[in-house]
């Protein structure tokens, strides 16, 4: 296995979604990355809105990445229930997990909206914004319990904190039920 730099992987993937016509953003501890402090993850989490007559292309592209981990079956029925998929690349071991836009929450389709392309190695690559990273953040944490997130929240807040829009904050807060733990944070 070669040395595990991620972002080296993430372009590569951002690529072919951008050949794919797939929309997406990043999100996860890469997203942390950007917006908070840097720290280590051992994977990638992308939010893709993949459909059905996509899936096909989709699995082909990442077939032709060499010797990597693709479940074919898995995403096919992912993309039916709406759940997550993944690729593991076979030169760093490095796995990238897809998760599916929720097409029926507005909260997902409003981060969508909401994504911010940065340059990752010279390429575009399109990051959720802070805010809404903040904000799944505080959804993981509220169902997992993870004190992870908190600290990327609290990271997140310390680096980004001025350039973050509060009132966005604040709605999307109160409509996912954390507003009183945010609001603790900020």
């Amino acid at each position: 296995m070669t040395e595990a730099d991620p972002r080296r992987l993430l372009v590569k993937v951002a690529k072919i979604l951008k050949r794919l016509n797939v929309p997406y953003l990043v999100t996860g501890g890469i997203a942390v990355l950007v917006w908070g402090r840097p720290r280590f993850t051992a994977d990638i989490d992308i939010v893709v809105e993949l459909r059905g007559k996509d899936t096909a292309r989709f699995a082909g592209e990442f077939k032709k990445l060499g010797s990597g981990y693709f479940d074919e079956e898995m995403m096919v029925n992912a993309v039916k229930k709406r759940e997550e998929f993944n690729f593991i690349d076979g030169e760093t071991g490095v796995k990238v997990d897809f998760w599916l836009l929720q097409e029926n929450d507005d909260f997902d389709i409003s981060r969508l909206k909401r994504r911010v392309a940065k340059k990752i190695l010279g390429e575009i690559v399109y990051f959720t914004s802070p805010e809404d990273l903040i904000l799944i953040k505080l959804k993981w944490y509220k169902n997992s319990g993870s004190s992870r997130q908190l600290e990327d929240v609290e990271s997140i807040i310390k680096i980004s904190g001025n350039e973050l829009k509060r009132a966005y904050l604040e709605k999307w807060a109160k409509r996912l039920s954390c507003w009183e733990l945010l609001e603790k944070l900020l």
